[in-house]
Parts: C-alpha cells; structure tokens; sequence
C-alpha cells in the first residue's frame, strides 16, 4: 500500500511539474512522505524552493486527498504528505491475507550464486555469513516475485581439491568411515598439508594431478570427484539444518569439458592488453589495477579464474540478472573478473562483498586444522538454546523442547549475522544473539509467538480495519513499509534493512501491545486491536520467514 501510495502521489506530482522525477523521500518526523522536487524547480522557475513547495501544495492538495486520503502540506522546501483513515484501512485488509508483501511476478531473471566453499572440509563459521546473506537475498528476490535460481559453484578441479585427492591416496584414507564426508575430508586434507609443509617437493605430485585432470584423464577425474561428492552431501545437511537449499550445483570442471575456457582464453589472448609469455595473463590497467590478471600458467593449464569467467558469460547468457556473494578476501580477484567482462563485452555480476565474521574464539584456517565447524556452531548454539527453552517452558515434553530450541538456535544464528551491514567485521556474540528481551531473532520470534498467543486467547471476533490514536496508527503505519523494504532489499542488495525492519516492528508491537490492553477492552476497540494484532502477526511471520526463520507459534 506504501508503493501504491508512492506511485500515485508520484503521478501527480509529475503532471503538474513535468518533471520525470518527483524526488519522493521519506518524511522523517513530519510526514509518511515528502518530495524535494522544490529544490529541482529553483533554478527554472527562479524561485525559492520554500515558496514553489507551498505553491505545489495549493495546486495539488485537492487531487491527494481525493485520490488518496492523504493530507499535503509544506514545511520549508519540503512537500510532505501524510496519509490518512483510508491508507490504514487498506494496509489492514492487505496485512491479514496469507503471503502479504508478496510483489507480482516479475520478468527479470535472476542468478544468485552463494555459499560455494571449496569442498576440502566442513562449512565453518566464516562461510556462513556468504550462506545467509545469499539465502536471504534468495528469499527476499522471491519474495518480491522474481523467477530466481539460486547456484552453488562447485570448484571440482582446484588444488585444493588435488591435494584432498593425493592426501587420499598417499594415507590411503578411509572417507566413507563412520561420520560426516565433510569432516573426513578435513582430516585427509590438514594431514595432506602438514606432509607438503615438510617437504615441499611432493608438491610435484599435486601439480601433475592437476595437469592429468584438466586433460580430461579419467581416473584422475574419479580420484577428484569421490572425494567431492562425500563432502558436498555434508554440505548439504548443514545447509539443511539452516533452512538453506540450493537450485543447482554447478561444476568448475564442465566449462573445461565443454570447451567455453578455451573459448573464453582465446578470446582474450587476441586482445591487445593480452600478454602471452610462458603464461597468460591481462593487462587491466586501464580499470586501476597494478598486477596482472594471470589466466593460464606455463604448463598449459587454466587457472581458477579463467574458468570462472567461462561460467559468469554462460550466466549472462541465461539469466538478466547475475549476482555473487563474496568474501572481502576475493574482491581482488571479483572485481578483476567484473573488468575483464566489461572488457571483452559480456555482463559483469553484482558482487555482494561481505567482511568476516568470527568467534571470541578467533580466526579460522582450514588448511592449518584451526577452524569451528558450522555443524559445532548450530550444535552450541542448541544447546544454549535448550537450556534457556527449559527454563521457560519446564511444562512441555522434551521433545517439544528440543524442537523449539533447535528452530530458536537457527534464528539465532541467522539474524546475528544478517543484522549486521555486510561491509562490517562482526563477532558472533553467544549471548545476545539468544537473548529473548532485545535485539535478537529470538526476541522476533518471541513478539510472534505473543501475538499469537493473544489470538488464540480473544477467540472469535468481529474484524474492524480501522486505527485510532497514536499507538495503533505507528503501528499499522511500520506493517504498511513490509512490501517497500523487500523492494529495497532487492535493489540495494542490502538484506540487513530486512532484518532492521523486523526487529523493529516487534519493539513497536511489543510497545503497544503493553501500552494498549487487547483482550479487556470495550469491544468496538477489541475486535479493532484484535485485528491489528492479526495484522502484526502475519507481517512478523512473512518478515521471519523471509529471513529464513521459523515463525514460532509459542515458545
């Protein structure tokens, strides 16, 4: 209803200036919306922007209100305009219907590619903010009615992968043994590496692995791909257990299989800011950077990022839209490959880059065997849970508990790290992040709960779409913003205003729902607040479900 409102203001706004752009913004503490377009006009109409803003007013406010309900007026440059009895009512009626800020289908496609750790030991705690803020773009896209597939870019012939393989073979490692794939490989992969560390000449043998398997030898393939299907299946179950799933695992190996990196190498080796000595490698000066951007190495093979180009030109050539998640440590390599794109003509990705986050405990190194799994993190995190779950609701059988405190646990989680704009470090705080009373998943979820728990105890009523006093119109006012924040999410690529949002209409509600009785009022204003509360709680659970969260009905 608020973009509704936007646009329709915005129309008149634009037949009476001619202006394409009616420079709406929000209206801070004086309006629900207000237009800067008296700034533009100053120049034009050799005016002050306070006395064109009070004249839009006199010519337009009429034709508001009737089409709107909405009141205008001026404070200095400022046309504001605040709404009135009918948008509240209509974001009542929309509010209570199931799926309430879903946008209409788009015919943009979009490819979210998120997550995709090299498959050499478990998921720990630095991939996962790449997973949840991939997956909470991935929702938050649907959300607002984008076709979406989400990929995870499998790298199936790295050296990583190659040392896993030789590891395999020299400690003749059992990777099927009792336990997660993932782990398993971690083992191979940490003892591989402490044998290389010691004598760097068996780094030979890993080279050799990767010419063969990049020349398409088959039992090298199948030494490479054992192993990383194993790890990938553990992948899978942690991403499970965190409401995460992806479309589609693509493979770094096929674009060598079907010919698009030699494709891609040929093309850039006949451009002039190729250069071919021994290796490949681009000069890519001219978008800023000093070092080269190195393609193919001396001994005929591809490095990683020669075919990751192959792979986001066969994305730009699906999709209308194409969008990675990154950490801080590949915005070199990230925004080399956005140059070299651009440069040869096909769609550079979005890259959301992201800093990391950590425990108290510290930094991670697979390699070096110093790192917490995420399957650790979810499983502390449920256990903490549980024990606050227990102290709560010592009434229920332990099954349910268990069930609450794991969906508890993954919200927990979830939103500490998505809270967070992405640009920043972050440490995940034990605490806080579980902390029903303040700024937590948890503590969403719980207002939800509350909610429904209100619900459940009102019974049948009468709805009333209507809002009085200031409470109740703060309240439907922020429900009425769900649709527009999704829709900023989206454009933004900023899934941390999501989260922002949910968190604050549940202070709001929670403000109201203890400043405003529900059940014991006269019944005019109980079926009113009623479905006020209705509406809360179907805004709270689309917001929490877009978020990846389980909308708990009691806790």
């Amino acid at each position: 209803m608020y973009l509704t409102f936007c646009d329709t203001i915005g129309a008149i706004i634009r037949d009476h200036t001619g202006k394409d752009d009616p420079m709406l913004t929000d209206g801070g503490d004086h309006a629900d919306l207000a237009s800067t377009i008296a700034f533009s006009l100053a120049k034009d109409l050799k005016k002050a922007p306070p006395l064109i803003a009070a004249e839009i007013v006199n010519s337009i406010a009429e034709r508001v209100m009737q089409e709107t309900g909405a009141n205008t007026f001026a404070i200095g440059p400022y046309v504001n305009f605040v709404f009135g009895e009918k948008y509240c009512s209509d974001v009542l009626i929309q509010a209570t219907c199931d799926g309430y800020g879903s946008g209409k289908e788009k015919p943009e496609r979009v490819v979210l590619e998120h997550t995709s750790a090299n498959p050499n030991g478990p998921l720990h705690v630095g991939h996962i903010r790449n997973t949840i803020i991939g997956d909470t773009l991935t929702r938050c896209f649907r959300k607002a009615g984008y076709p979406l597939e989400v990929q995870y870019y499998v790298n199936d012939m790295g050296r990583q992968i190659a040392i896993v393989a030789w590891g395999i073979a020299s400690q003749r490692a059992d990777i099927y043994a009792e336990g997660k794939g993932d782990h398993l490989i971690a083992e191979v992969y940490i003892e591989a590496n402490r044998h290389l560390d010691v004598d760097p000449s068996l780094n030979a043998a890993i080279d050799r692995l990767m010419q063969l398997v990049e020349s398409g030898d088959p039992d090298t393939i199948s030494q490479f791909k054992i192993p990383v299907k194993r790890c990938l299946d553990g992948f899978k179950d942690t991403l499970e257990k965190m409401n995460v799933k992806h479309d589609r695992f693509v493979y770094e190996s096929d674009f060598i299989r079907n010919g698009d990196t030699e494709k891609v190498l040929s093309r850039i080796s006949h451009l002039p800011q190729a250069c071919i000595d021994e290796i490949l490698s681009l000069d890519l000066s001219q978008y800023g950077f000093e070092k080269s951007y190195i393609l193919r190495r001396s001994d005929g093979t591809s490095v990683y990022a020669a075919r990751d180009l192959a792979f986001h030109i066969w994305k730009g050539h699906n999709f209308d839209r194409v969008i990675d998640i990154l950490g801080a440590d590949h915005k070199l390599i990230g925004t080399q490959l956005q140059a070299t794109l651009d440069l040869i003509g096909e769609k550079p990705p979005e890259i959301v880059f992201f800093e990391f986050v950590s425990l108290p405990e510290g930094s991670m190194s697979t390699r070096k065997g110093k790192f917490i799994s995420a399957d650790e993190l979810i499983a502390e995190t449920e256990r903490r849970a549980l024990e606050e779950v227990t102290v709560r609701r010592p009434e229920l059988h332990e099954e349910q508990r268990v069930k609450i405190a794991h969906a508890v646990a993954i919200s927990a989680i979830r939103y500490d790290i998505i809270r967070t704009i992405p640009e920043k470090n972050t440490i995940f705080d034990w605490k806080e992040a579980l902390d029903f009373e303040k700024q937590s998943g948890p503590y969403i979820q719980y207002a939800h709960a509350r909610a429904c728990s209100i619900l459940e105890k009102a019974g049948t009523y009468t709805p009333c779409f209507k809002a009085e006093g200031e409470g109740e119109i703060a309240l439907v006012k922020k429900i009425a913003l769900f649709p527009k924040v999704i829709s900023e999410v989206v454009t933004e690529l900023k899934p941390h205003l999501l989260a922002i949002y949910a968190r604050e209409l549940a202070d709001l509600f929670n403000s109201f729902y203890h400043a405003e009785p529900v059940l014991r009022a006269e019944e005019h204003v109980r079926n009113r607040r009623l479905t006020l509360v209705n509406a809360t709680r179907n805004t709270l659970k689309e917001a929490l479900e877009t978020l990846g969260i389980d909308a708990l009905r009691a806790m």
